[in-house]
């Protein structure tokens, strides 16, 4: 096996390149001593002659050659690493992975396509999931940074809210309590609930409201996404509590109603989400900061190209 360094190399690059040791000398600001040394090591590492003096020209020899064109491709390669690096530093370009919960996954398009047009060589891996698998991916240190709800307690995360999550009653337009103002919290008692699955955010708060309330919930169907839930409650087959930023589209077209109902909305939060030793990429803590600063204005505001797909946003799946 070979022992060499790159210092090595990089001298005998530059002695081959420039035929002489005297010019490699002043063009690395070594002395010639140092240089000849750096040779002669390598020699001895790869047990050939790399070199052969002729009069006062110095001619590379066979392993000489050989050497010399991988150590030229070696140079190149070095040479792009550090350029990578540095735009890398400069928000030029690098990878990003970002996990979301499927309820986030309404606005953080949105949030993602605003970032990558401000920094068009980043690429953002978007993994949309539930809110379990999302926790592993955190533990297993599989993701950059990710966007939920309340994170749980007693795990080795940090946590900053940047957005409020404003949970509301939502129903069919022609439901008995359409249009009433100020229902009583009481009355929810007498309704069907369509909800999440166990472990759901949305679910553990719904329960959570309940429960102070002292109120019964009354459970209809338990979905995993909140498609369902939408669809099932238009179809009259109970009430949903679901984020308001999940609902836009039926609110414009008039498909859903929300319920003017007292102690609501529900205010929680969005948080964006990394393991306490998570050492972010330059990309990552811009990105952090991103939300931290201008989420919720550009969320509230919407886009003017309605969120449309950048190509450096790649989404693979959602839960």
């Amino acid at each position: 096996m070979l022992h060499l360094t790159l210092r090595q190399l990089k001298v005998f690059e530059s002695v081959a390149r420039l035929r002489s040791f005297s010019r490699t000398a002043e063009a690395l600001h070594l002395s010639q001593p140092a240089v000849s040394m750096q040779v002669k090591q390598l020699e001895e590492s790869i047990g050939l002659p790399l070199f052969e003096q002729m009069g006062k020209k110095i001619f590379l020899t066979e392993a000489g050659q050989e050497l010399f064109h991988y150590s030229r491709a070696i140079a190149s390669q070095l040479d792009e690493m550090e350029g990578v690096l540095a735009r890398m530093k400069g928000l030029e370009q690098g990878q990003l992975k970002i996990t979301v919960v499927s309820t986030a996954n309404y606005f953080a398009p949105q949030l993602l396509a605003s970032f990558c047009q401000r920094h068009p060589g980043i690429t953002i891996n978007l993994d949309v999931t539930n809110r379990e698998i999302l926790l592993q991916q955190l533990a297993n240190n599989e993701t950059d940074l990710a966007i939920m709800g309340q994170p749980p307690d007693g795990q080795d995360l940090t946590a900053e809210s940047f957005m409020e999550n404003p949970l509301v009653v939502i129903a069919p337009p022609a439901h008995a309590l359409a249009g009433k103002p100020s229902i009583p919290v009481r009355q929810l008692g007498e309704e069907t609930f369509l909800v999440r699955e166990a472990g759901s955010g949305t679910r553990g708060a719904m329960e959570r409201f309940f429960q102070a309330h002292k109120i019964p919930l009354r459970t209809g169907m338990v979905t995993s996404t909140n498609e369902a839930i939408k669809q099932a409650v238009q179809a009259g087959m109970g009430l949903g509590i679901v984020s308001l930023h999940t609902v836009a589209l039926e609110l414009e077209t008039r498909r859903l109603v929300i319920l003017d109902v007292e102690s609501f909305p529900i205010t929680r939060h969005w948080f964006v989400v990394h393991r306490k030793a998570k050492r972010l990429t330059p990309a990552g803590e811009n990105f952090k900061a991103f939300l931290l600063q201008e989420a919720a204005d550009i969320t509230k505001t919407g886009m003017g190209n309605g969120g449309a797909t950048n190509p450096s946003l790649i989404t693979h799946h959602g839960l």
